[in-house]
């Protein structure tokens, strides 16, 4: 089943029981997956990759609001994002651990033969792409950068 119509499923859930939150969140999920389909020059059918692409960035948008909310000390806007953030996350394949993150890395960074910060950008371009949806940009960066050092 396609992550759209997950998403329908779900938004009727929602409706049915007047979860609100829920509703919301899905309804920003639904609203992305129609503007990437109908961006100029797109292929009308939506991968796997996009998929995940997606809902990464809408849960990173969350969470950075969470926090300049909670910069600004107003908790209630700041758990209205997160918990956006953990109904968007249940679409998203299984996050890694942080020891499953680095030894991922150091397995690529041994296949390259990266030495040092100069390889940071080859080894972050292999990562980011085997790691897609499992973890996020900011972990693999500062592992990749304790791992090259």
């Amino acid at each position: 089943m396609k992550l759209s119509e997950k998403i329908d499923l779900q938004i009727k859930d929602a409706m049915k029981s007047k979860d609100s939150l829920r509703l919301e969140s899905l309804r920003a999920v639904k609203s992305s997956i129609l503007l990437f389909n109908t961006k100029k020059g797109n292929s009308n059918e939506i991968n796997n990759s996009d998929e995940i692409q997606i809902l990464s960035k809408l849960v990173k948008q969350r969470k950075e609001s969470a926090e300049i909310f909670l910069s600004q000390e107003r908790h209630d806007l700041a758990k209205i994002e997160s918990d956006q953030a953990n109904i968007i996350k249940e679409f998203l394949p299984k996050q890694l651990s942080e020891a499953d993150i680095e030894k991922t890395v150091t397995e690529i960074i041994s296949k390259i033969n990266a030495s040092g910060m100069k390889d940071m950008g080859k080894v972050m371009g292999i990562a980011s792409k085997e790691l897609l949806g499992k973890a996020d940009g900011k972990t693999i960066s500062q592992i990749v950068r304790k791992n090259l050092v």
